[in-house]
């Protein structure tokens, strides 16, 4: 990391001098490096990766704006970022951060459904971004089933096919996706988009903070799904979140098909046992959808 051609694209977006004292390693991720940059008067997050990964640190920093814009919640500040030699980074303003508190898990559980009631008039996003280091396609469609259909189960189990993994009613699912939503018609929501129990924190003031998005808009249902994929989140954040604005009675019935998406793609930067995981799940999906049609 070129730390002086860093800390002078701090200084000129901070309009202000900064000048590293000392370079601290930051653990905790699996896509790209990172680091805390400590000056005199200030400190910054940096994120480190190969320079053709620029682009997925710009839509990163878009999606923090794009958080931070709706004031529903907190989420770090992009201060810069940008391309030396072989490396690109991407800047942030320190948080220090702790796990969520109870207190903090009820708020963000409001939080989160006052962000969800920022809307558009279609589905996607202004621009492709990632689901970890997944390329994540948010061309904007009309119709929620469509979208998900094409956008992510489909790029998912093309990529997934590339790799090996063919999985047999892949198409018969995503054929059959618009079954799920007969009686309901999702608004196109604000997400975050990548909302699992290691993207969300509270600061040393007890306020939540979400970071590491994947924004979009889509189905709500769909981010509290992934809450529930991997644990984190208390009994007191869904109370929260269901008095601020209940979920539809269907959810239960979609929340694997949401969760598929991000198996998928566990699966395909990860493989191992995610891939068989999803061919149980697209069996138990089918299953269901012909269990409503009787």
């Amino acid at each position: 990391m070129n730390t002086p051609v860093i800390a002078e694209a701090i200084s000129e977006a901070m309009g202000k001098s900064f000048r590293v004292e000392s370079t601290q390693s930051v653990g905790g991720g699996c896509i790209n490096e990172a680091f805390r940059l400590v000056g005199s008067d200030a400190s910054y997050f940096v994120k480190i990766n190969r320079a053709t990964w620029l682009d997925m640190f710009i839509a990163e920093a878009e999606g923090l704006n794009a958080l931070r814009q709706t004031d529903a919640l907190k989420a770090p500040q992009p201060i810069c970022y940008g391309v030396d030699a072989s490396q690109a980074y991407l800047v942030l303003e320190h948080l220090p951060l702790r796990s969520l508190s109870s207190a903090a898990q009820t708020i963000l559980g409001k939080q989160l459904a006052q962000l969800h009631r920022t809307t558009s008039d279609q589905f996607g996003w202004q621009r492709d971004n990632t689901i970890g280091s997944t390329p994540q396609v948010n061309t904007r469609m009309d119709e929620w089933s469509q979208f998900y259909a094409e956008h992510r189960l489909g790029y998912q189990f093309d990529l997934a096919a590339q790799q090996g993994l063919k999985i047999p009613d892949a198409a018969e699912l995503c054929d059959s996706i618009e079954t799920f939503f007969t009686d309901y018609h999702p608004k196109p929501s604000l997400l975050h988009g990548d909302l699992w129990g290691g993207n969300a924190a509270m600061d040393d003031a007890g306020n939540p903070v979400i970071f590491d998005p994947a924004c979009y808009f889509g189905d709500r249902e769909s981010d509290i799904a992934f809450t529930e994929m991997f644990g984190g989140f208390s009994s007191a954040f869904y109370q929260a979140y269901q008095s601020e604005w209940p979920l539809n009675a269907g959810y239960q019935q979609r929340k694997d098909l949401y969760n598929l998406y991000h198996v998928l793609n566990h699966y395909n930067l990860f493989g191992g046992g995610y891939g068989m995981q999803a061919q149980g799940m697209v069996v138990s999906l089918l299953h269901n959808i012909g269990k409503s049609r009787k």
